[in-house]
């Protein structure tokens, strides 16, 4: 079990009724940024709540850390409406004076101090004393299971104790926010997942608002409160995790939450938000999940996950089905599953098969139901 040696606030309690939110401990507005002339954030804003686990996810360029790198004052912004931190307005103070601190992907550890002296670097520097900022330095070290190994040396540690006592040192000054730079991606798989995990457990222990930068849907779905999904230095989509995943507003939200069949068609009728799209020569039906209600006519897209299509001989004749004949092409073994592909006369398919005893040599219909399709924005 873990202990809670380091004192911070609690998340802000559960409202009742009529009582106003909370202020925004964090407060990007309007931010824009460039490099050499590349825009890398475009008129972008940004809340977090005290206590909040927000995720900035995006592909690589999408502007991300450099959102990061702007709200720890690592870069001045080329024009920026506020930045405010608690209320303050922090846009011309220096990084060491903000109130938050940053865990960076490469860890970033001296390796000539020992795993105590490295949690203490930042004490030392602030001229906190000798006796306080070592007691200190064991109880960030004793919160992230590491409470043994203070006076290893960094050279004697693993990837993912490095990583701990990278987070620990982080943790120390007991700031505000803690802002994470992909801290996980130079860890093996099941030591990622472990470690999602523990931060999640660590930022619900202590309270504090953590700001999580990554390119892993599957870490911002597991530890999130609120997802931001970036593209191109812009906002494509935010929200909880569930409304990201399942109702992505446009191609790109789609296929980057892992949307595998992805169409373009037109909008033929939508009411009620139920949207008919036709597709090549096929009518589809599924549910409207875009930013806005386009005209009939309009280029949208139509998406289902690979999980929800269903294959074999003879489909079911519902009206609340979308059917397409198909026919047999190439199957991936993935170990719980199999992901196959199969032809039709819109687009090759993928189809995920969880029971491959199951699978159908050759089957002549693949099918979903309509409220598992979606229809968003192209």
């Amino acid at each position: 079990m873990l202990t809670d040696p380091i004192t911070r606030p609690s998340s802000a309690p559960a409202r009742d009724a009529g009582t106003k939110p909370a202020q925004p401990i964090l407060e990007v507005i309007d931010a824009t940024h460039a490099y050499d002339g590349v825009v890398a954030l475009d008129n972008v804003t940004v809340r977090a709540a005290p206590g909040e686990f927000l995720t900035i996810l995006g592909e690589s360029g999408s502007g991300k850390t450099t959102l990061l790198r702007l709200i720890s004052g690592l870069e001045k912004p080329y024009r920026i409406g506020a930045l405010r931190l608690g209320g303050v307005d922090v846009s011309e103070v220096p990084a060491f004076q903000r109130d938050c601190t940053t865990v960076f992907q490469n860890y970033a550890l001296f390796p000539h101090l020992t795993v105590g002296e490295n949690v203490e670097y930042g004490l030392k520097m602030r001229g906190v004393p000798v006796a306080e900022r070592r007691t200190r330095a064991r109880n960030a070290l004793e919160l992230v299971q590491l409470a043994d190994k203070y006076d290893r040396r960094i050279h004697q540690l693993s990837g993912g104790q490095r990583q701990r006592v990278a987070l620990a040192r982080a943790l120390v000054p007991q700031p505000a926010i803690l802002l994470l730079d992909e801290p996980l991606g130079a860890l093996d798989e099941k030591l990622r997942v472990d470690m999602q995990v523990e931060l999640l457990e660590i930022q619900k222990r202590l309270g504090m608002t953590f700001i999580y930068i990554t390119h892993s849907q599957e870490e911002a779905l597991t530890m999130s409160d609120r997802i931001i999904l970036m593209r191109k230095g812009k906002i494509d989509q935010e929200g909880p995790p569930t409304a990201i995943f399942d109702r992505p507003v446009s191609a790109f939200a789609a296929r980057f939450m892992g949307v595998e069949n992805c169409f373009e068609g037109e909008l033929i009728e939508l009411s009620g938000g139920q949207a008919q799209v036709q597709v090549g020569e096929r009518r589809l039906r599924g549910r409207w999940s875009g930013r806005s209600i386009p005209k009939v006519g309009a280029k949208v897209a139509v998406g289902v996950r690979a999980e929800r299509l269903h294959l074999g001989p003879v489909a079911p004749t519902a009206p609340d089905h979308n059917v397409l004949p198909c026919g047999a092409g190439g199957a991936i073994y993935k170990g719980k599953y199999l992901d196959r592909t199969v032809t039709t006369d819109i687009a090759p398919i993928k189809v995920r098969i969880w029971n491959a005893s199951a699978v159908t040599d050759q089957p002549s219909r693949v099918w979903w139901h309509k409220d598992d399709c979606i229809v968003m924005d192209l």
